[in-house]
């Protein structure tokens, strides 16, 4: 298999990304994608690429934070899998690099939140990746 994981950083890589993203955030365009992804992107948001025989087939948008209770850490926004590809490990895969990659920057902690409906995403965190459930995550639509 031809594999690699790399950020992507050029215009073409991250459109090359929106189809495959668009499958988590289905309400972006492209055009509200780019509005977002550049100002997401000067505070410090990433967004990384698992391909697979030169095809994106796995993403995960990330940002460093800093707060009273994780200390520094990254907080995973975005992690999606094509359709076509799920259940092959490459998420895993993914996850594992950005661990590796999260710590060796300083990080204690990689955080992320997942909808409530999403019970197949929970079982993968807490069942393979060893991810504990700590906390609700609330918001108000203003």
């Amino acid at each position: 298999m031809n594999e690699n994981i790399q950020e992507l950083t050029t215009q073409k890589q991250l459109k090359e990304a929106f189809p495959i993203l668009n499958q988590l955030r289905s309400d972006l365009t492209e055009e509200s994608y780019f509005e977002l992804l550049q100002e997401m992107q000067k505070d410090g948001y990433k967004l990384f690429a698992l391909y697979h025989n030169e095809k994106i087939v796995s993403l995960a948008g990330v940002s460093w934070r800093i707060n009273f209770y994780n200390k520094r850490h990254l907080f995973i926004y975005d992690l999606v899998t094509d359709s076509e590809h799920r259940s092959f490990g490459y998420g895993e895969k993914l996850l594992s690099y950005i661990h590796s990659w999260a710590k060796e920057q300083g990080a204690d902690y990689v955080a992320l939140e997942s909808g409530l409906q999403r019970i197949n995403a929970h079982r993968f965190y807490e069942e393979k990746l060893d991810y504990d459930k700590w906390c609700y995550s609330f918001r108000k639509t203003l």
